[in-house]
């Protein structure tokens, strides 16, 4: 059974060649940096990006993640796709995982587009045989035709996330993770994207969502969790979250 489990997590970023500005005392949240500034052992700075954060998720989950810029929100997500380690505590995975958090990481400039299909494909998990499989699939729907046998280093943004797109919604995915994943493109392109997108959303046993539009959230998420300077501040139904947020930030929860 897939789900997901964190433990009293709590997740440290070392802060290299850092300055404490006049009247900043470490432990205090600021603006600039989403979580709080404490010092190691050592004596150097560090971000406490996430703190003593402890929740699960099972089948039939859709979590959206909620918080003001710097929040947590994208390092959480990095977290449960296994891109980071947790300082202290445990973060429990089962389940195969499709992070759509960097759609163009894994793809190389100057190898070519069907290469770039096995290269990311295999970073997403995927084994050789699936890709083999899903190949003609992936690339009818990235829509770059002849482009695919040219060096990546000749594409646009657009066609790089296109193509990285376009490989990421063919992994047959236990737990979804999503950080504010926009299709680009001309108009039937996006049209096509987003229909592909909410039936991968849909297929998968667990999503973790993580966006600025409510709406979305609404649509696509059952449970949500309210993050402060990487602190659980709450975790509800998506109303009841949202509502919470708009009185603490001074939002609009529409």
């Amino acid at each position: 059974m897939a789900f997901v489990k964190l433990e009293k997590v709590t997740l440290d970023y070392p802060v290299l060649e850092s300055k404490v500005r006049k009247g900043q005392t470490p432990g205090q949240p600021t603006n600039a940096i989403g979580g709080q500034l404490t010092r190691g052992k050592a004596g150097y700075l560090l971000v406490r990006a996430l703190q003593n954060l402890s929740f699960t998720l099972e089948p039939g989950d859709r979590l959206a993640l909620v918080g003001h810029n710097g929040a947590g929100k994208s390092t959480l997500l990095r977290l449960m796709a296994g891109l980071y380690a947790p300082t202290f505590g445990r973060v429990t995975v089962q389940g195969r995982v499709a992070p759509l958090l960097n759609l163009g990481f894994g793809l190389d400039a100057e190898s070519t587009g069907y290469e770039n299909i096995f290269i990311r494909g295999l970073y997403l998990g995927m084994s050789r045989a699936e890709i083999k499989e899903k190949i003609d699939s992936i690339a009818e729907f990235s829509g770059l035709g002849e482009f695919l046998d040219l060096p990546m280093r000749t594409y646009s943004s657009g066609m790089r996330a296109r193509l990285g797109f376009a490989i990421s919604t063919h992994v047959d995915t236990d737990i979804l993770l999503l950080d504010e994943v926009v299709a680009t493109g001309d108009a039937a392109f996006i049209h096509k994207a987003n229909e592909k997108l909410e039936n991968f959303a849909r297929d998968a046993k667990i999503m973790v969502l993580a966006s600025h539009s409510n709406k979305v959230l609404r649509e696509l998420c059952n449970k949500a969790l309210l993050l402060e300077h990487g602190k659980l501040k709450a975790f509800g139904t998506v109303e009841e979250v949202l509502e919470i947020y708009k009185n603490a930030a001074g939002v609009s929860a529409d």
